[in-house]
């Protein structure tokens, strides 16, 4: 179709017709969209929270290429591959978009050698997804990282990924939370123990992983029809996969007859039983839940998985809150560095994601209805004048202030108005006014007007900058 349709549109050209002109679409490409300062500024925030947690977690960052070797992101992320974008050869280089920031992450400890190391990575990643922009699923998007690799002793650094995501989704005040929690190895052992064959264990993985989005009996049929389960051993999944709660959950596993005899589920479970220790003693368990239908679709992860969700209070009647979508998940890799170095040298790793453009679109929602201004300049004085013929002494004076590190503005025009210039600041927020006049300038003063209550003060020119920033800093 695409070619016939250059076809006609290169014989309208010639034709003649719209004088040969193609009609320009203006648009963002889809599944992308821009931000204009307003956004930008709520967005800001948001990143400007979630770095002062990875900070005060001790991570240094990063930043790898928006694109990697075909072959490094090959084969890492089971059926979501098909939503990788693949780059036309430029160079002698088969190239992709990276898909996400882990296998990068995993592919720069590989490269150089590194077995320790705690990181944070906020950058842009690219899926060719068919695009939900109104839930926050975009083909272009930031994801917000942080991964702690190296050998410790068994769930410290787990639980603290539990506790950064428990951080931020507290101080972004989004609404009440739920982080679901769950292991590899302990759905692995279910699969094994109620005879799925090894090679349909990831099939069927991303069959339980839908749970959150359909009912059970959806999941079913598309274990039984599509991926050739038998009915015996989904409905013996079905048994499992159902439960969730907490460290009594995990002990009345413990003792299952069937899974307590399988080596997996047996590891996976007595780690979680530790997990839960060390979430108990970080204070977070009240808004943590083991949850055995929590798949993850990635190939990659090894060990503990989770995945925080929004809950929305629908209305009082509601026993059950509903959730909104998942804004954080992560779980551990141990495999992954392995299969980027050439000795297959592992190095274990844990990590977290939070989903920014879900948090990012429900703030916007919330300051749309709100109705709250946001300042999109940071502005601290205009530089103003009350008569005519004075742009040089605007010129030297928002020069001083500049130099002196004041954030300042003035109007583009020789002779502003006065009123113009207070109704800049009026608009755009800017809190204080420094007038310069012939008078103020004879007496080596300038006078400073705080806008929202219109009291002036002459100040003298060489104290105005500590005036400035007292002011300003409150």
């Amino acid at each position: 179709i695409a070619k016939e349709v250059a076809k006609l549109l290169e014989l309208k050209a010639q034709l003649g017709g719209d004088e040969g002109k193609h009609k320009f679409v203006l648009k963002t490409p889809k599944g992308t969209r821009d931000y204009n300062p307003k956004q930008m500024a709520i967005r800001e925030r948001v990143f400007n929270t979630i770095i002062a947690c990875f900070k005060r977690h001790g991570a240094e960052v990063i930043d790898t290429p928006v694109f990697e070797l075909k072959e490094t992101l090959t084969g890492k992320y089971g059926e979501d591959s098909k939503l990788i974008y693949d780059l036309k050869d430029q160079g002698g280089e088969l190239l992709s978009m990276r898909y996400d920031l882990t296998v990068p992450f995993a592919r720069y400890l590989a490269m150089n050698k590194i077995t320790n190391f705690k990181r944070y990575h906020i950058a842009k990643v690219y899926r060719r997804d068919n695009p939900a922009m109104t839930r926050g699923r975009y083909r272009e998007f930031y994801q917000c990282d942080f991964d702690i690799a190296g050998q410790f002793d068994p769930m410290i650094p787990d639980a603290e990924c539990l506790k950064i995501v428990h951080e931020i989704l507290s101080d972004l005040q989004l609404g009440d939370f739920l982080i679901k929690v769950n292991d590899r190895r302990i759905l692995d052992g279910i699969f094994a123990v109620c005879g799925v064959p090894d090679s349909k264990f990831r099939m069927i993985c991303s069959s339980v992983d839908k749970l959150d989005k359909m009912p059970w009996e959806e999941v079913r049929s598309e274990m039984v029809g599509e991926k050739g389960l038998s009915p015996e051993a989904a409905d013996r999944i079905g048994e499992y996969v159902q439960l969730h709660g907490g460290l009594d959950l995990i002990e009345q596993l413990l003792q299952d007859p069937k899974l307590s005899q399988n080596k997996l589920a047996k590891e996976g479970l007595g780690d979680m039983k530790l997990l839960f220790e060390y979430l108990t003693l970080f204070g977070i368990t009240g808004k943590i839940s083991f949850d055995l239908s929590l798949a993850r679709g990635l190939d990659y992860y090894t060990g503990v998985i989770f995945e925080a969700v929004l809950l929305q209070q629908e209305n009082d009647h509601v026993e059950e809150p509903v959730s909104v979508g998942s804004v954080a998940g992560g779980g551990r890799y141990d495999g992954l560095v392995g299969m980027f170095d050439p000795k297959g040298r592992k190095v274990p790793c844990v990590g977290a994601s939070i989903g920014i453009e879900r948090i990012f679109s429900i703030l916007e929602q919330r300051v749309e209805a709100s109705e709250e201004k946001i300042r999109t300049t940071e502005t601290q004085v205009l530089v103003a004048s009350a008569q005519k013929k004075l742009l040089e002494e605007r010129l030297k004076l928002i020069s001083e202030l500049w130099d002196a590190g004041i954030k300042a503005e003035m109007l583009y025009r020789k002779n502003p108005k006065l009123l113009n210039q207070l109704q800049y600041c009026e608009e755009t927020g800017i809190p204080l006014v420094a007038i310069v006049g012939e008078q103020e300038l004879k007496d080596g003063v300038v006078k400073l007007r705080v806008v929202a209550t219109r009291e002036e003060v002459n100040i003298r020119r060489e104290s105005l900058v500590e005036e400035i920033r007292m002011r300003t800093s409150q």
